[in-house]
């Protein structure tokens, strides 16, 4: 499976910006994704993620409530809508499909995610 994250750019801090992460060759409709984000000089880290059965979403404690994860079933994609962005936010966004279905304790772990797509840069700046 290969994925591909979208719809990166930049945006002045308080802004909006919704991410796409779509699949070649497959339904994403019934997958495990997380989104992950990787500034330079940093960690990668684990910050949203949907669960392919019963559509369990969580979020990492620095975007909850500012992020929100979902399914466009017509456009067989997973959205991460970002919503008040801060300079904090600025870094390169992947998307990865687990076969797994996490949890609490398990979906922040990148080992669990078995395709990456390529990711798309999301800068906040003024």
């Amino acid at each position: 499976v290969q994925l591909q994250a979208s719809g990166g750019g930049w945006v002045q801090p308080g802004g909006s910006l919704r991410l796409s992460c779509a699949a070649s060759g497959d339904t994403l409709d019934r997958s495990n994704i997380g989104w992950f984000r990787q500034a330079p000089g940093k960690e990668r880290e684990a910050i949203s993620y949907i669960s392919g059965q019963g559509g369990r979403k969580l979020y990492a404690a620095s975007v909850k409530d500012r992020f929100y994860i979902s399914r466009d079933y017509s456009k067989n994609t997973v959205i991460l809508q970002m919503n008040n962005l801060r300079p904090e936010d600025m870094a390169v966004y992947y998307c990865a499909k687990s076969p797994y279905s996490l949890i609490t304790s398990t979906w922040r772990a990148a080992g669990y995610y078995g395709s990456w797509g390529q990711g798309t840069q999301v800068t906040v700046s003024s």
